[in-house]
């Protein structure tokens, strides 16, 4: 397999962070030829860390160009048209990543033949967050076995690595129409599985991404549930998941509607006992709520 790998980040207003994930890039084992940055603020604020680094001298290519529209489909899609490597590695602005981070993600493509290799994003509580924040594990990815393949419902983008050709053949590759929601990162894998892409596991690549404080909410972790409780239900309906029969979706409906009153019950009978259970079947309902609200087009602009 060749080596040629550039390094995606869509960014928007985190130069601080933006130049600590460039200096973790510049220490990698495995050095990228390029990292791609794609600037969805229009004034350009990530450009002065960018010819920081170019003035310093770093060990890699920089690409930089602005993508002034709010969509986040639209600013990742910039970072591929602007890339030029066979193998493209997506990471986030606000994530750290380890020196071994892309050796590792390459070390699994080659020795499992994957066009894409996923692996963890670790959080990163503040000391002072909330003990219940700690005990309920809320910003956890759930880990699978290296080498294990993906399966559709655990498709995220915080930390992937993909072969560059599949990716460049898709219309977009990122569809616009989740610019201003959430779910671009699944349905563009799912695409490309459905294009014949192996996208495997490696449990031993991960980044860190330090939670914001802003983040450390009940209200944030139900906006995030009800945003991927909607995603979830348009691909039910838009038959992604194989349920293509009227009926099957009308039952997918009911049960939604079913487990929605079932958390809300026991987050109310939990309330006195344990913040945390309570939080944990709260969000389960909201994001059953987001489910349902999919059927009659309602959209939820995260991003807006």
């Amino acid at each position: 397999m060749s080596m040629n790998l550039s390094v995606c980040i869509a960014t928007y207003r985190r130069t601080d962070l933006l130049r600590v994930l460039l200096e973790d890039l510049a220490k990698q084992t495995l050095v990228p030829d390029e990292v791609v940055i794609a600037d969805n603020d229009k004034s350009g604020s990530a450009k002065p860390v960018v010819e920081e680094f170019e003035t310093a001298g770093c060990p890699f290519r920089l690409v930089y160009g602005i993508q002034p529209e709010r969509n986040i489909s639209v600013t990742r899609n910039l970072t591929v048209q602007m890339s030029s490597g066979t193998w493209l590695a997506f990471v986030d602005d606000d994530e750290r990543a380890p020196p071994e981070w892309l050796e590792r993600l390459m070390k699994a493509a080659q020795e499992h033949t994957a066009e894409g290799v996923l692996a963890p994003v670790e959080p990163q509580l503040p000391d002072d967050a909330p003990a219940w924040l700690r005990r309920g594990k809320f910003y956890d990815w759930p880990h699978l076995t290296t080498g294990e393949v993906v399966p559709v419902t655990h498709l995220r983008f915080g930390n992937v690595l993909l072969a560059g050709d599949p990716v460049r053949k898709l219309p977009g590759p990122f569809d616009p129409v989740f610019g201003l929601s959430t779910g671009e990162d699944g349905d563009m894998l799912m695409r490309l599985m459905e294009k014949g892409s192996k996208v495997i596991w490696c449990d031993e690549a991960p980044v860190f991404e330090p939670v914001e404080a802003k983040r450390l909410s009940l209200r944030w972790l139900l906006q995030r549930a009800y945003s991927g409780g909607q995603h979830f239900g348009r691909l039910v309906i838009t038959g992604r998941f194989g349920h293509h029969h009227p009926l099957r979706k009308l039952l997918e409906g009911g049960r939604w509607m079913a487990q929605l009153g079932v958390a809300l019950v026991l987050a109310l009978v939990s309330w006195p006992f344990s913040r945390h259970r309570a939080a944990e079947w709260l969000i389960k309902a909201w994001a059953n709520f987001g489910k349902i609200t999919a059927f009659f087009g309602w959209r939820y602009g995260e991003y807006a």
